[in-house]
């Protein structure tokens, strides 16, 4: 770089002395070339400051346009803002510069003011952008002038260039504010019959956008009487008024809009005078304090018809009306009090409340004076007394306000006595009720009963008979009808007690698809030809928590009342899939929770039902089967299992179109981690090899019985009746292998007996037998690791092949 100026030295560049160094390779060139670079960085650093500086401080700068050399000069400040070296500047650079900082968009626009000047123009006065070497924007006004010689050509092109950025933000963000807030501007030169608008002032008006509008134009959209915008016919010259509300008709639609005015006057130079003013639309306001005037006039009307109905109320009310001080004494009371409480409302005034209070609650009504005292609101049922000295019921409520408290009564005492009787009634029917539902099980059952007990006891007397006379060629068909007829017996009770969610329940996760697959070959042999079944499961459904025995034996006999459902044939769906119950799902009579279930169902084309016969569908021993075709237990039964199972079952049907039973099962466990449904019977060799077994059992028939048969067997048995005799031989040293206890002992229980057993011989078997035990309900909840049980009534060969299995489980 070399400067121009006389009185600085010339300096030789550090790329010069650089080639230099390379030249001659000696020390001294190089310790140059080192030095030079250092003030060189240090000159760059100055500039940078320099320029940081005049930014801001936000001066003037100046330049110097030498027409005729074609060369541009100027000051640092105008060197900083263009982007030129200010030594370079100082001395003169070439006048392109003048336009190489300038934003692309506006370089065409300047150049032709420029060329404006250089043509013999005289005045020059832009606002344009300067791109900075960052890349940032910098907004600059530019005022200038040309100067000419004698010969009035121009010469020089003088100006000034100031940094106007944050003026320019700042009006940019006045103007967003404007037009967000709806707020259009104006001024007003004195002397002038127009007016400088915005383009918001425009939209206000309906007026297309523009800068200049005749002051005339304004004034004719304001209404007749309203004082214009500004009034140019007034002698003492144009006036506006500051602050005022008119009203328009808006060129564009006709609509007639409030606006108002806010402005002042400004005093420019010797006697000028200016206007600055802005509008907004006040329409909405002004229809607000039109309405809340007009509600003002509509509320103290209301307010001096009020008083009028608070009289006649408070004459006329069946209700007690009391005015009292924080203490609880009366200070007013409306005429009912009479009537409710038998004495003149005069009398209690000036008394407290609690004196007419009931004496049992006296305290109650002094607490409740103090809760309302303390700025609440209260709600509460107290007696009174009433001046024959019975006692009155009333309902109260109480608020305070300015340390009065305002209560409000009513005799609810009809009401009470009328809501004891219907308790009562009540309390009556549902015995009935009862009763009624006890009459029609015990008979139902009555009924069973004896048809199998008939079978079974003259079975019996004709063995007997036989076997007497031994006539013993055809005794088989006499067993064959008394096993029978046990057999119905137990499924009776089976019924019995799944409809009461008393039956014992293997719980565990079950893959409901392969259980309802499984299914499919016995269904299709149970429905017949005439019937097409079709299994929809879905692929995602969940495991069940349940049992899977007796979930088959609920799909099985779902399947057959569908089947009698349709005598000339149809069609059997069975699905599964995973669902979700809501509170807004469940009915306010259903005893189910909210949450996630798998649902089975089966739905059938039969005849379907009536709405009568669904709401008693479940009832025990109701069926719309002939006698003698059916117990009537069937869905109590599967409705009984899906609640005990902590689920429900819901059905759906319409006669003619079919029935639909749901049943819903609580969520599982993964399918890789359930005991398959279809899990083998245990089989084995039920012969045992000398093992000791302690049976204990109260019933003397039942504990024969397992004794013979576990003796045939060849194992050794001890017996007790309970376990008051069955602990003395646990805590003796007799050796046992295996305990089986009957659930339901007197006195201590099996579950009982089984822990001190266990307690005192670690690793000891026990085998529960159970016809029912409401703890024993769930066997996952009721057995623990070396139990197994056996439900009653049971084949002795059942139970022949539960002994050995315990026994040689691992």
């Amino acid at each position: 770089m070399k400067s121009s100026r006389p009185d600085m030295p010339s300096i030789t560049s550090a790329s010069s002395i650089a080639g230099a160094s390379e030249a001659g390779k000696t020390p001294l060139l190089e310790e140059a070339r080192q030095k030079l670079l250092q003030i060189e960085a240090e000159l760059d650093a100055a500039r940078e400051r320099l320029e940081l500086t005049l930014e801001a401080a936000g001066a003037a700068s100046s330049w110097d346009w030498d027409i005729s050399a074609n060369l541009l000069s100027g000051d640092a400040r105008f060197a900083a803002l263009v982007g030129v070296d200010p030594l370079d500047l100082k001395s003169g650079v070439p006048t392109r510069h003048f336009f190489s900082s300038i934003h692309q968009e506006d370089v065409q626009r300047i150049r032709l003011a420029v060329a404006g000047i250089l043509a013999g123009a005289e005045i020059f006065s832009k606002e344009y952008r300067l791109l900075k070497r960052d890349g940032g924007i910098r907004w600059v006004r530019a005022e200038g002038r040309g100067i000419a010689d004698e010969d009035e050509e121009p010469i020089r092109f003088v100006g000034t260039l100031v940094d106007i950025t944050d003026q320019r933000l700042a009006q940019e963000r006045l103007r967003i504010a404007q037009e967000a807030g709806g707020i259009g501007t104006f001024e007003h030169v004195a002397g002038f019959a127009t007016v400088n608008v915005s383009d918001q002032l425009c939209r206000l008006f309906g007026l297309h956008p523009t800068k200049v509008l005749p002051i005339q134009t304004l004034n004719n959209l304001i209404h007749e009487g309203d004082p214009p915008i500004i009034d140019l016919a007034r002698p003492d010259g144009p006036q506006s008024i500051a602050d005022r509300e008119f009203r328009i008709t808006r060129a564009d639609d006709s609509k007639v809009r409030w606006l108002a005015q806010r402005g002042e006057y400004v005093e420019v130079g010797q006697g000028g005078r200016r206007y600055i003013g802005v509008l907004y639309d006040v329409t909405d306001t002004k229809a607000s304090q039109e309405q809340l005037r007009e509600a003002n006039l509509a509320l103290a009307e209301r307010a001096r018809g009020s008083m009028r109905e608070r009289n006649r109320m408070w004459q006329n009310s069946r209700d007690l009306f009391l005015v009292l001080n924080a203490s609880g004494d009366i200070k007013d009371v409306n005429p009912v009090w009479r009537e409710i409480l038998g004495s003149p409302s005069r009398l209690a005034l000036g008394n407290s409340i609690i004196d007419f209070t009931w004496p049992e609650d006296k305290a109650a009504m002094m607490e409740a004076i103090k809760v309302t005292s303390r700025g609440g609101r209260n709600d509460f049922e107290l007696r009174v007394r009433h001046a024959d000295g019975s006692p009155r019921w009333i309902s109260w409520r109480t608020s305070q306000e300015d340390k009065i408290i305002y209560g409000f009564g009513r005799d609810v005492t009809l009401e009470r006595e009328q809501a004891e009787t219907l308790k009562d009634t009540e309390a009556q029917l549902r015995q009935s009720q009862k009763m009624e539902a006890v009459g029609q099980l015990t008979g139902g059952i009555a009924h069973d009963f004896n048809n199998m007990l008939t079978g079974i006891i003259g079975a019996l007397a004709i063995l007997r008979r036989r076997i007497s006379a031994r006539r013993l060629d055809d005794i088989d068909r006499f067993i064959d009808a008394a096993t029978s007829s046990a057999h119905r017996a137990a499924s009776l009770t089976h019924r019995l007690l799944a409809f009461s969610r008393r039956q014992s329940l293997d719980r565990q996760a079950v893959d409901v698809n392969n259980l309802v697959n499984s299914m499919e070959d016995l269904l299709h042999r149970t429905l017949g030809e005439q019937i097409s079944l079709s299994v929809v499961v879905h692929p995602e459904t969940c495991c069940a928590f349940t049992d899977a025995n007796q979930l088959e034996n609920a799909i099985l006999n779902l399947a057959i009342n569908a089947r009698d459902a349709m005598p000339k044939g149809g069609r059997l769906i069975i699905a599964a899939e995973n669902v979700v119950l809501t509170k807004a799902d469940i009915s306010r009579n259903e005893e189910v929770k909210p949450g996630r279930y798998v649902m089975i169902s089966v739905s059938d084309t039969g005849t379907g039902m009536t709405a009568e016969t669904i709401a008693k569908a479940f009832d025990p021993f109701f069926t719309t089967k002939p006698i003698g075709q059916g117990t009537g237990l069937g869905l109590s039964m599967i409705y009984g299992f899906a609640q005990q199972s902590g689920g429900h079952a819901r059905i759906r049907s319409e006669l003619g179109l079919g029935t639909t039973v749901k049943l819903y099962l609580p969520n599982g466990a993964d399918a890789e981690q359930v005991n398959a449904a279809s899990t083998p019977r245990e089989t084995g060799a039920l012969m045992g090899d000398g093992e000791i077994v302690l049976v204990v059992e109260d019933d003397s028939t039942v504990r024969l019985l397992m004794v013979d048969v576990l003796k045939e067997l060849g194992y050794q048995t001890i017996e007790a009746e309970d376990g008051e005799h069955a602990l003395p031989i646990i805590e003796s040293s007799q050796h046992l292998d295996l305990v089986v206890s009957d659930v339901g002992l007197p006195g201590m229980n099996g579950r009982q007996l089984a822990e001190m057993a266990m307690g005192h011989r670690p690793g000891l078997r026990v085998l529960f037998v159970t016809g029912y035990a409401a703890t024993a309900a769930s066997r996952a909840d009721f057995l623990a690791p070396g139990m197994d049980m056996i439900t009653k009534p049971f084949a002795m060969d059942d139970l022949a092949r539960k002994v050995r299995v315990i026994l040689t489980r691992q």
